[in-house]
């Protein structure tokens, strides 16, 4: 597959080590190895950074700074500017300075550890702060979550009094835990240390490690953050940095603060704090950023968060406007200088006390890192103007996307051509002499979707294998031949082999009964998916494992490649609810599994424990969509007849409860959607005027021959995914049903619509006709969440 290097593929092709040869001494800027138009600089550009910087420094403003611009951890500008000290004696800003962070504190190192632990499923951000630290639960203090926490809206006060630290840690922990609330937890966005120094007190509870050691284990050091500390001056000499290179900050009595934390209460609380205490480089900064921006890989490839971590970290949720913080980060609030005026309502970043700031632009993959000493010597100083200013013309600079020509990630076509095909489970078994199977009694759940590779179906492949004694068939939804579409699906005898047929789509049953499989040792499953949620095969799939546990049978599924990827997943997580035929299990919309993986999950997560073996595919991996892997395409129902349809249907699918026609009885379903009372051409236009990615819609119009408004002529649109990689069928869903919200109110019904949905604050969110990102902020725990337990049971690589 081609495609075009992005920016953060420098990283690998130059390496952050080619710019941090420049991190030492004064003045310079990135090296002559890296090519700033490469990353899509205009250098002229960029060059108007000096003076910006210069006369703030010439004015006073600031005594120094350290400036890097960057793209995606590649520095494109790194410069020193002034002094690092003024008194007393005066020495000259190095790139390779260590500041005193300030807040940056709190995104960097404690947002992050907290996000640590929340991947490790030692907390969640719903939890009530009270359930690991009791002693607050007072002054209605027990609504405060650790996501109000993060995001500032505790309703706590900025900063207790200082008198409240002068008889140490313990005796300050004590204040802080009586403390009485301005504001209702979670109503307004308040900036508040004393929120940060309660997160930093979890983390060290939680993990049982104080906040500095756990932050450099989890997040400085995978990150490459090689002088990030927390009280620099402590510990081993040899492995802490010289004094000399820590910018100081003011005075503090008749001493110079310099290694030492300036915040007096962090200062307080012995230097390591949850709202301040770091110290760190620029280079430590960018390289953050770069990591931020790789969805959480290190420059050394170490996967640092999660890239849905990433996502949680930096989404602001349906916080208001002027309020909007991320878990740790700022997004838009009165504290949102540093964007500039160029960068988008997406970017986000934060700012010190001490002359510290950081911006990224997760559009365009810059960050901006200035860090100045403005309080040294007495305390002066404001780089506010400075921030904006910069990153303003950072943002100028970046004039086009990177410069590379095309580069052919596959192997060679001669190699792709040699490529060994994808073998799916019963062609593995059959190459292992059917050996699990041998002189077992076996029934076999299946349908037309399970054959071979030579194009005989498991059933005759299993029938006809020595030793191996071929009792029963069970079939699913949609019958034996796959030629049923809702109709219930009737037992009886295979033709061919004389087999009887025991039906688990007839009346209410969905389970094999001990009766049907007392005379069996063995129940095989090989029934080709269609990676969605609600298409039933899978809910078969759990029943039948409930079934061999309960009576004592083993289970061997023949797994299959998931048609439309296994690296992509998303939509809701299904509410905590009873499961439904059409919702076995607590996962979202698309899962990205394979039946395999599925069974693996469902035996350990639901506890049902049963002898379980997978058989699993050869040369699959995650990446390749079904029409990659040379396989027969077999229709997996009447109405799922390729893999466009198959790749559409996260999206549209869950649409069908309500009175909108999804294509069924079209020669192309879930390809074209409509209803009488819509106007195609007026919907289109809306459609595609919401710039979905990867997908455009044409007008048009239809009459479908069954379900909904059969025999009726409908207005409606024709969808056309025109970028595999971009398109998201679930963003794509919801601007069609956000669409019918707003413009057809009174024609569309919705309130079936959570019968596949699932998730009660999505639909009132699609009700309330609140933004994708809304909705979309509304899944983002649950996705982490369910991606925390479903790499447990991932087979394949990508």
């Amino acid at each position: 597959m081609k495609q075009r290097i992005t920016a953060w593929m420098l990283v690998g092709l130059l390496g952050f080590g080619g710019v941090a040869r420049g991190w030492q001494g004064a003045g310079e800027t990135a090296p002559e190895d890296v090519d700033v138009r490469l990353l899509g600089f205009d250098p002229d550009r960029l060059a108007k950074l000096d003076a910006a910087v210069e006369e703030a420094v010439n004015g006073g403003v600031v005594p120094g700074a350290v400036l890097v611009v960057g793209r995606n951890g590649v520095a494109a500008y790194a410069k020193a500017f002034g002094k690092k000290a003024v008194e007393p004696t005066a020495e000259p800003m190095t790139l390779d300075t260590i500041f005193d962070m300030a807040s940056l504190t709190k995104p960097i190192a404690t947002a992050s550890s907290v996000m640590a632990l929340i991947e490790d499923g030692k907390v969640r951000k719903s939890d009530p702060i009270v359930k690991y630290f009791p002693e607050l639960d007072n002054h209605g203090k027990g609504r405060i979550t650790i996501e109000h926490l993060l995001r500032h809206r505790a309703g706590l006060i900025p900063d207790n009094s200082i008198d409240d630290y002068k008889d140490g840690p313990e005796a300050a922990w004590k204040k802080i835990a009586e403390l009485q609330p301005v504001a209702k937890p979670g109503s307004k966005f308040i900036y508040s240390d004393v929120c940060f120094i309660i997160l930093g007190k979890l983390v060290e509870k939680v993990s049982g490690k104080p906040l500095d050691v756990f932050a450099s284990e989890r997040i400085f050091k995978p990150a490459g953050m090689t002088d990030a500390h927390f009280r620099p001056l402590a510990g081993d000499p040899s492995t802490f940095p010289a004094v000399g290179r820590i910018a100081p900050t003011e005075k503090e009595g008749e001493t110079m603060l310099r290694g030492v934390v300036h915040d007096p209460r962090s200062r307080a609380l012995g230097g390591v704090a949850g709202h301040a205490g770091l110290f760190a480089t620029a280079e430590d900064v960018t390289k953050f950023a770069g990591m931020l921006l790789r969805e959480g890989v290190g420059e050394d490839g170490a996967q640092v968060l999660s890239p849905l971590t990433i996502r949680l970290m930096i989404d602001p949720g349906d916080t208001p406007a002027g309020q909007r913080r991320g878990l740790g980060w700022d997004v838009a609030t009165g504290f949102s200088g540093p964007r500039g005026e160029l960068f988008g309502p997406s970017s986000f970043g934060h700012t010190g006390f001490t002359g510290t700031s950081i911006w990224v632009d997760p559009d365009t993959g810059v960050h901006v890192v200035l860090l100045t000493s403005r309080l040294h010597p007495t305390g002066g100083g404001s780089p506010t103007s400075l921030r904006r200013d910069v990153a303003t013309l950072a943002a100028a600079a970046l004039v086009e996307p990177p410069m590379y020509e095309e580069v052919d990630e596959a192997a060679p076509a001669d190699a792709v051509a040699a490529a060994p095909p994808v073998k799916c489970g019963i062609d593995v078994l059959a190459a292992r002499g059917f050996d699990i199977l041998k002189g077992k009694r076996v029934g076999l759940v299946t349908n037309h979707t399970g054959r071979s590779a030579d194009g005989r179906s498991t059933i005759d492949v299993l029938f006809a294998a020595p030793g191996v004694k071929l009792v029963k068939l069970f079939s699913p939804e949609h019958g034996l031949r796959g030629i049923l579409d809702h109709e219930k699906v009737a037992g009886g005898t295979d033709e061919k082999t004389g087999l009887p047929i025991i039906s688990l789509y007839e009346g209410k049953k969905r389970k094999p009964q001990a009766e049907d499989i007392a005379d069996l040792d063995v129940l095989v499953y090989d029934i080709q998916d269609v990676g969605v949620r609600y298409y039933t095969y899978i809910s078969t799939l759990g029943l039948m494992l409930e079934a061999a546990k309960e009576n004592g049978k083993k289970a061997v599924v023949l797994d299959r490649p998931n048609p439309i990827g296994g690296v992509a997943f998303g939509g809701p997580v299904r509410d905590e609810m009873e499961g439904t035929f059409v919702a076995y299990h607590a996962i979202p919309i698309r899962h990205g599994m394979t039946v395999g993986e599925l069974a693996k999950f469902y035996n350990a997560e639901r506890k049902i424990e049963a002898d379980l073996e997978v058989v699993a595919c050869e040369n699959w991996t995650r990446g390749m969509l079904y029409d990659a892997t040379g396989l027969l395409w077999v229709n997996q129902s009447p109405n799922m007849r390729s893999l466009t349809e198959a790749l559409l249907y996260p999206g549209v699918g869950w649409m069908e409860g309500t009175n909108l026609a999804t294509g069924r009885g079209t020669d192309t379903p879930f390809e074209r959607v409509g209803a009488p009372w819509i106007k195609p051409v007026e919907w289109a236009r809306t459609l595609n005027a919401m710039r979905l990615p990867g997908v455009s819609f044409s007008a048009v119009e239809f009459t479908p021959t069954e379900r909904q408004h059969k025999g009726e002529k409908c207005g409606g649109v024709y969808i056309q995914i025109t970028d595999r990689d971009a398109f998201d069928p679930i963003k794509m869903g919801l601007g069609l049903a956000l669409s019918l919200r707003r413009d057809y109110k009174d024609e569309w019904k919705p309130e079936r619509m959570p019968t596949l949905l699932t998730s009660q604050s999505t639909y009132q969110a699609i009700l309330d006709l609140k933004s994708p990102d809304q909705i979309e902020a509304l899944w983002v725990q649950g996705l982490a969440d369910f991606e925390a337990v479903r790499d447990k049971y991932l087979i394949y690589p990508e």
